[in-house]
């Protein structure tokens, strides 16, 4: 009789565990495995641009017609902006109960002023997301821009028809050879899994944890509290998915999220678990997971809001319930503008404290933890753009099995 095969979730998870081990054992003799961790990392950023640009255009392309596609568009861009504006509240809550930077005393470990750059305009902000030259974009990685440009090319496709039938059959196969490539690079996951977090472990220990205990733990209950009072929310009463199947299923994710920081690294895994384990197309796979792993920040939204409060509170600032609305509102926007990147949040957070007003001395210290919460924040991230998908997938009846309106959906179960 064969052995039952491990599952390669199951290896992930152990493969986590072994670096964490490593990283409080070694200690900094630990680092010794961050290239092959970086190695890992290289790997999946290989993959992520022709990815993003084949599937998106293919997803696009596979739509059918332009009302469908203007249909799951509109939809899938509300849901994004709505659970990332949700998501920024949720977090200003969590900030006013918890008062994170109350009692802070700034002497415990010295920061140095950062120098903080200008905020674009709204104008030149929508003018960089349009490529002027799409190979250049391609070349820089630039995925909002290859995004812009992968789904014109889709349209176009689309609205020609049988015309694109040749191009659309090499966009297809392209799609199909990345993802094939997706699967190879992902037999390697566990081992770059736990070089990653040994070398994380190894290098910020567990003193750090002291004086930023407070800042660390609401941070991550306002990320719980988004998952248990908005995802929980929308998977049983919109989306209708078997909640007990979800949550079988996106571990195998946040072993991912949570050792990459990266909602675009993580992409290839993303789009694997949503169209094998959920069953949802893979027009809307190929659609809304590039999309969101590009401006759907809830994590991010949930940083920019706990962290704008303890700032202030640390320096004593009351804020009003208007500025706590503004602050809010810019998060939203600058969430949504953030780079799906590894440490692309303490840029965006300079940002932020800047155009309200308040001093960004402090991003200093909360630089030296970011690793640790970024974490919480990417898997946020990408778990906000899973459930939006289903809820798109519900609305529309997008899962490769037909199902009937009131019925529940039961994830796959291998």
């Amino acid at each position: 009789m064969r052995k039952k095969r491990m599952q390669l979730s199951t290896k992930v998870f152990i493969g986590f565990a072994i670096g964490i081990a490593a990283g409080i054992f070694f200690k900094e003799q630990a680092l010794i495995a961050k290239p092959i961790g970086d190695l890992f990392l290289n790997l999946i950023k290989m993959i992520v641009v022709p990815l993003v640009a084949f599937s998106i255009a293919s997803g696009i392309s596979n739509m059918g017609d332009i009302q469908k596609l203007k249909r799951v568009g509109s939809k899938t861009l509300l849901f994004y902006v709505v659970t990332t504006l949700l998501s920024g509240v949720i977090g200003l809550i969590v900030a006013n109960l918890l008062m994170p930077g109350q009692g802070f005393e700034m002497n415990i470990i010295s920061t140095d002023p950062v120098v903080i750059k200008e905020m674009a305009s709204v104008s030149e902000t929508l003018l960089s997301m349009v490529p002027t030259n799409p190979i250049q974009a391609l070349a820089e990685g630039n995925l909002m821009q290859i995004i812009i440009f992968s789904s014109f090319f889709g349209i176009g496709m689309t609205i020609l028809g049988k015309q694109s039938e040749p191009f659309k059959k090499v966009v297809d196969s392209g799609t199909e050879i990345m993802l094939k490539v997706t699967d190879i690079i992902m037999g390697f996951s566990p081992y770059g899994v736990a070089a990653l977090i040994a070398a994380s472990v190894g290098e910020y220990g567990l003193e750090i944890f002291g004086p930023l205990a407070k800042f660390i733990l609401a941070d991550y209950v306002a990320m719980i509290c988004v998952v248990l009072f908005l995802y929980i929310f929308l998977l049983k009463f919109v989306a209708k998915v078997s909640l007990k199947e979800f949550f079988k299923h996106i571990p195998a994710v946040w072993a991912i999220t949570a050792s990459t920081t990266s909602s675009s690294g993580s992409l290839p895994v993303t789009m694997k678990v949503a169209e094998e384990k959920f069953g949802v197309t893979k027009e809307l796979a190929g659609f809304s997971l590039p999309l969101g792993a590009t401006i759907n920040m809830n994590g991010a939204a949930v940083y920019f809001a706990v962290g704008t409060m303890f700032v202030a509170q640390i320096y004593g600032i009351e804020m009003t319930l208007f500025q706590q609305f503004m602050t809010i509102t810019m998060a939203t926007l600058i969430a949504i503008g953030s780079p799906g990147i590894p440490g692309g949040g303490i840029v965006m957070m300079v940002i932020l404290l800047d155009s309200i007003g308040l001093p960004a001395d402090i991003i200093g210290l909360i630089a030296a933890i970011y690793r640790i919460i970024d974490m919480g924040h990417t898997t946020l991230n990408v778990t906000g753009d899973m459930v939006s998908m289903l809820c798109i997938a519900r609305i529309e009846n997008l899962f490769e099995d037909e199902i009937e309106p009131n019925q529940e959906v039961k994830l796959a179960k291998t």
